[in-house]
């Protein structure tokens, strides 16, 4: 017994004091258990919104996503004709975008992304599991409107996908989760490349021009070490609704404004340490004002910003997004549109199969030139890992909406994408159960 209490008082790698627990392993397990409650949520806010629209209350559910929201300041309209769905889509997305900016720009800094080496194979797989779904996509609609749809099996959910592979804890290597996440992320990197490019129409250049020299605003207040946060909120708010307007997709503002935040703090960690020790115990108020500011400067404004933020987005904006464009009304005519539709079915080759396909055939061919394979980690397991990253849903969702004019279009398209992630997730949890490693406590 004694034995046992001493191994229970033990602290865990996670909670030791070592560099790494610190700057790696707390950090991925506080992101892990938030996507994993985030997906929960997600999946929640997804059958709230199918029972509601295929209930008697189905007209509700359109009329409220549709209902138009008008802000006017004396002659200036500055939303006209602007839904709440559309609300959702443009500007509370805009902010989950943000988080996944800073997200970017954390791990191009600081995280794997800084790194070539530790960088190139999940890149070089995240190619591949954007190439191949959109090939296959793409040789099953070749032409019309639904040619336009290929961006969507491009797409990874980074809450369901960690999600999947947390469920199986221990089993699965921890080199797995860090190699999935850094792949999702460089996977939003392409996902925000092609709204970008690809789902933006209709230019306006002197709003295009606006939106970029407000972003040339903030990078000039930064160089001049200006710190109020509130004066970055109104001048994003501005960038937000000058690319608004733009033509381009709105949610790129968001991005842009994330990879712009410095990734670095302002005072070193040790400085301020020193700074707030010194503080004399009858220090007057501007004085322990000085000091706080200087303590919370040694913390990057990214990490800030993400732990203030990411809750938000992935515990209300996300399930918001899923409650107002999962609603589709599952009838017996849709259902076998969909089962015949080239567009639905696009998508469930493109991520059920071609997202794996695709990650893994690029991965196997960069280990063909001295790449290796994440310690601990079998080419099972990463064929699972692979049909994980097959999850789609929350961009791919976004993606469809932007994609398509037609609704009945875009409906199929939600129908391949809900299907496609069901398929994905189980046989990725299969696959990453076969290939497991023994557990300790079995």
């Amino acid at each position: 017994m004694a034995g046992s209490d001493s191994l229970l008082k033990r602290p865990t790698f996670a909670s030791s004091d070592s560099s790494l627990a610190k700057f790696v392993a707390r950090p991925v397990l506080r992101f892990i258990d938030r996507e994993v409650a985030g997906g929960i949520l997600l999946l929640i806010a997804t059958a709230v919104a199918l029972i509601w629209v295929n209930s008697g209350w189905s007209d509700s559910y359109h009329d409220f996503w549709h209902s138009e929201i008008e802000l006017v300041i004396g002659t200036w309209h500055v939303f006209e004709h602007m839904s709440v769905g559309h609300f959702v889509n443009d500007a509370l997305m805009a902010l989950f975008f943000f988080v996944v900016g800073l997200e970017i720009k954390r791990e191009l800094v600081t995280g794997d992304l800084s790194s070539f080496r530790a960088a190139a194979l999940p890149a070089i797989g995240a190619l591949g599991g954007m190439v191949v779904p959109a090939l296959f996509y793409f040789m099953l609609n070749t032409s019309g409107e639904a040619s336009q749809g290929w961006g969507i099996p491009m797409a990874t959910d980074i809450a369901f996908a960690i999600g999947i592979v947390a469920l199986l804890g221990s089993r699965v290597s921890p080199k797995i989760k860090l190699f999935l996440l850094t792949l999702a992320i460089v996977d939003d990197i392409g996902a925000i490349a092609v709204i970008a490019i690809f789902y933006s129409s209709g230019l306006s250049v002197p709003w295009l021009l606006t939106a970029l020299v407000g972003l040339i605003t903030v990078w000039v207040l930064q160089r001049a070490r200006v710190w109020a946060i509130p004066v970055y909120a109104v001048l994003g708010i501005f960038i937000w609704y000058a690319t608004l307007e733009s033509g381009v997709h709105a949610t790129i503002a968001g991005v842009a404004l994330g990879l712009l935040t410095p990734a670095k703090p302002l005072l070193g960690r040790r400085d301020a340490q020193q700074i707030v020790d010194a503080l004399p115990s009858n220090a007057n108020v501007a004085e322990v004002r000085h000091a706080s500011f200087l303590a919370q400067e040694s913390v990057p404004l990214t990490e800030r910003l993400e732990n203030m933020l990411h809750p938000f987005t992935a515990f209300l904006i996300i399930p918001i997004f899923a409650l107002a464009n999962a609603g589709i009304e599952l009838s017996g005519d849709i259902i076998s549109d969909a089962a015949a539709s080239n567009v639905t079915l696009g998508i469930i080759a493109g991520l059920v199969i071609g997202k794996p396909i695709g990650i893994t055939l690029f991965a196997w061919i960069a280990t063909r030139f001295g790449f290796t394979l994440p310690e601990g980690v079998n080419w099972l397991q990463f064929i699972g890992m692979g049909l994980a990253a097959g999850i789609g849903f929350t961009v791919s969702i976004f993606v469809g909406g932007l994609a398509f004019d037609s609704q009945g279009v875009t409906d199929l398209a939600k129908i391949g994408i809900l299907v496609a992630s069901l398929i994905a997730a189980v046989g990725a949890l299969l696959l990453l159960y076969c290939g497991r490693q023994p557990d300790t406590n079995e």
